[in-house]
């Protein structure tokens, strides 16, 4: 995790965002090493669920979303 002191709330979400993807490509590189097919969706879905994660930090460090803007914006 880089510069894990900061303050900065955009340094911290990018860095969640970088380990979700990493976490998100081995669950999926798995699915391909596995041969139980409900670990293989259970592999899937955990993929999905953590790509929603990171989706939800990208649109809070855009503020996309108006959950995620100040009240006086």
């Amino acid at each position: 995790m880089k510069n894990e002191q900061s303050g900065d709330p955009a340094t911290h979400t990018r860095n969640m965002r970088e380990r979700f993807e990493e976490l998100r490509t081995h669950l999926r590189t798995d699915i391909e090493r596995v041969d139980e097919p409900q670990l293989r969706a259970m592999f899937e879905t955990a993929a999905e669920v953590i790509g929603g994660l990171e989706k939800a930090f990208s649109d809070y460090e855009k503020k996309n979303e108006t959950a995620w803007r100040k009240s006086n914006d």
